[in-house]
Parts: C-alpha cells; sequence; structure tokens
C-alpha cells in the first residue's frame, strides 16, 4: 500500500500558517515527555483500540520517533477509511535535525 507522506519542512509551513491540522503522536508516553510536537498521543499499541477518538474526516498527520509506527498507523487508518492521512517522513527525529535542532530525539 502506497502511504502518503509529508516532509518536516511541509508540516513546519502548515503549523505556520494555522493549517487546520491535527498532529497525532503514535509513540509512547515516555517518548512524548522527552519531547513533542503538541500533537494528540495515541500510542500505536492502543490505536485499533482508540481509534473512535480520531475524526475519519480531519487532515491528521501522523509521527512516531523515525517513521515506521506512524507509516503502520497511516495505513491501518486509511485501512479503515481515513482519506487525508499523512506520515512524518522521518518522525521526530527529522524534525529536531531539521526544522529544532535543540529538541531532544527521542
Amino acid at each position: 500500500m502506497s502511504v502518503p507522506e509529508i516532509s518536516v519542512q511541509e508540516l513546519d509551513a502548515l503549523r505556520k500558517a494555522n493549517a487546520d491540522i491535527f498532529i497525532l503522536d503514535v509513540r509512547n508516553q515516555n517518548e512524548f515527555d522527552v519531547c513533542n510536537l503538541n500533537g494528540y498521543l495515541l500510542p500505536f499499541a492502543e490505536l485499533t483500540a482508540r481509534i473512535n477518538e480520531l475524526d475519519p474526516n480531519a487532515h491528521i498527520i501522523i509521527h512516531c520517533h523515525a517513521g515506521g509506527r506512524s507509516r503502520r498507523a497511516t495505513e491501518y487508518l486509511m485501512g479503515q477509511g481515513f482519506k487525508k492521512v499523512f506520515n512524518l517522513r522521518g518522525g521526530i527525529t527529522a524534525w529536531a535535525n531539521e526544522i529544532d535542532p535543540k529538541m531532544a530525539k527521542y
């Protein structure tokens, strides 16, 4: 399955433009506590049980540490009928490397 992706530069531009996006963080609580993008924490392991917390019509950008879990989450949500879901390529590591070098990479 082809997974739509968005770069950290594109996400940064969307945030600066106050675009109507929903940032979904599928990392674990301990990772979120170290650094985050002020998104909604829903750990990947809980996604299927808590899918009802998400709006299938929202423009959702999904991220994790490096892109693996968020890619699988994007695939899953697409399979559940979500139309506007995008994997953040490179995850929070790419964000820290390319947008916010002061951010921890966890």
